[in-house]
């Protein structure tokens, strides 16, 4: 040390700079980690404190939202290059310094923040949630990372596609190598169409409203809303799309529960059931699993405009709650309960229709609910296997003969869509009764790229939507 340095005065100590939007996101992204939260959920009460305080307007609250879900989404990518970026295994770093580190990475190389910005604002960040050892670590990281952009990351992280097809797809488009495969083998064809729905499942989802029929009208909303604030669905009749940023709590139909947020695969799933043709009595709907609510709301108006009721049944009594909710103001008569769809309380043969939308891997829904890929493990499939066989069995006892059943699921993996359907047909795992496939198709008129039939794959890349599966089954004996 020279006499200059040793005489040099020590820099004072300066406070870390308090960065509300980056300590809301990195608490968001603990919250998904620790406590298994989803992140649709913990942010809008984050942001709805937030915004309380006279410091964070809107810009805030949007960038917020970018960087917890974009970070979530690109987590396998930036995960592999932070890898790249340390020299211990990643799993021996410490889970909060890797939310942080994610951050910082995500600004650096998914954002158009400047360089400095991102490192300068992540390492504040890193000081006042992880102190300043930490902090350093954090600096050192980023700052290797700074070195390239995304694209020269990829070329440097990511095996060779003709050596390793799926595990490149995977770091490249950021999914685990098992979804990859399995999504894969449900769309079918070669690598555009698959790397076309791995990016849409990185890509944020429009903000799609439902006006339900006989409380409000696609033109009231469109009318509230202004042509700069919405469009008309692409292809359901009912469905509205926000403009980027659109609040849907702000509209007084939403509020009032005569329109409601729903995806359009979801709302085609409940009207190409209610458009089924059938023969005989048309008066009495059962959704088997209807929470959270929204198709059993759409459901329900349906219902009501041709003077059938509707029994609307959840297990979990929460979630049943949030049915009674969604259906509250409903023009026709319905009825909500709490029960096993797989033990039911009513009848055999007692409806027309019967749909169930049964709990799944929710791999179909990816864009909304990104933490989802990485939380799911291949051997959940086999957990729910026995439940979704169970359901459209028991549905196909509930509905009459020559009634009509909708075995729906929010995922496009072959195990939870027409292997259920055809393992239910044969009888494999027990008796069921006898049914006969109703092409769906044409109950969706209009969209393209349904496939060969008779049931329907829906898929975000192809359609704007959440991947929804339907499968129309009329029984027979």
């Amino acid at each position: 040390m020279s006499e200059q340095s040793r005489h040099r005065p020590a820099k004072p100590y300066r406070r870390p700079r308090k960065d509300p939007v980056r300590i809301l996101a990195f608490e968001a992204l603990r919250a998904v980690d620790e406590r298994d939260a989803y992140a649709n959920l913990v942010l809008p009460p984050l942001l709805k404190k937030a915004r309380e305080k006279d410091d964070f307007d809107g810009r805030d609250a949007a960038l917020a939202t970018e960087l917890v879900y974009g970070t979530l989404r690109r987590q396998g990518t930036y995960d592999a290059i932070i890898a790249a970026c340390i020299d211990r295994p990643l799993r021996e770093v410490d889970p909060p310094v890797l939310d942080v580190l994610a951050l910082g990475a995500h600004q650096l190389l998914g954002t158009r923040i400047p360089t400095h910005a991102a490192v300068s604002a992540s390492v504040e960040l890193a000081r006042v949630v992880l102190g300043d050892g930490r902090a350093k670590f954090v600096n050192a990281v980023l700052r290797k990372i700074s070195q390239h952009d995304l694209d020269a990351w990829l070329e440097r992280v990511a095996p060779p596609y003709e050596e390793d097809a799926e595990d490149h797809l995977a770091v490249v488009h950021s999914h685990p190598r098992w979804v990859v495969s399995a999504l894969w083998d449900s769309l079918g064809g070669g690598r555009a169409g698959l790397e076309d729905l791995l990016e849409a499942d990185n890509e944020r989802p429009e903000v799609t409203l439902v006006a339900r029929p006989g409380r409000s009208t696609t033109a009231e909303l469109l009318d509230v809303l202004g042509e700069d604030s919405a469009l008309p669905g692409r292809w359901s009749p009912y469905a509205v799309r926000l403009a980027e940023g659109g609040e849907p709590g702000a509209i007084e139909a939403v509020r009032e529960g005569r329109a409601g947020v729903q995806d359009e695969g979801s709302q085609l799933v409940a009207v190409a059931l209610a458009n089924a043709p059938l023969e005989g009595s048309d008066e009495r709907w059962l959704d088997g699993c209807a929470g959270p609510g929204g198709k059993a709301a759409l459901l329900g108006a349906l219902a009501a405009e041709r003077g059938a009721s509707l029994l609307a049944s959840e297990k979990q009594p929460h979630r049943a709650r949030l049915v009674e909710r969604a259906l509250a103001g409903n023009p026709g008569p319905y009825q909500v309960i709490a029960a096993d769809g797989t033990r039911p309380p009513w009848r055999e043969g007692a409806f027309d229709r019967v749909l169930v939308d049964v709990p799944c891997s929710g791999l179909g829904a990816l864009r909304r609910r990104p933490e989802a890929r990485w939380r799911r493990r291949p051997e959940d499939l086999e957990g729910f296997a026995p439940l979704q066989r169970g359901l459209l069995r028991e549905a196909l006892k509930a509905v009459r003969i020559g009634g009509v059943v909708g075995y729906a699921t929010c995922s496009p993996h072959l195990a939870e869509t027409r292997v259920v359907v055809d393992d239910v047909l044969r009888g494999r795992g027990g008796p069921a009764a006898r049914a006969e496939w109703v092409d769906a198709r044409p109950l969706m008129p209009g969209v393209p790229a349904l496939g060969d039939g008779p049931d329907v794959q829906l898929w975000p890349h192809l359609h704007g939507t959440d991947a929804m599966y339907l499968a129309l089954l009329r029984r027979t004996a």
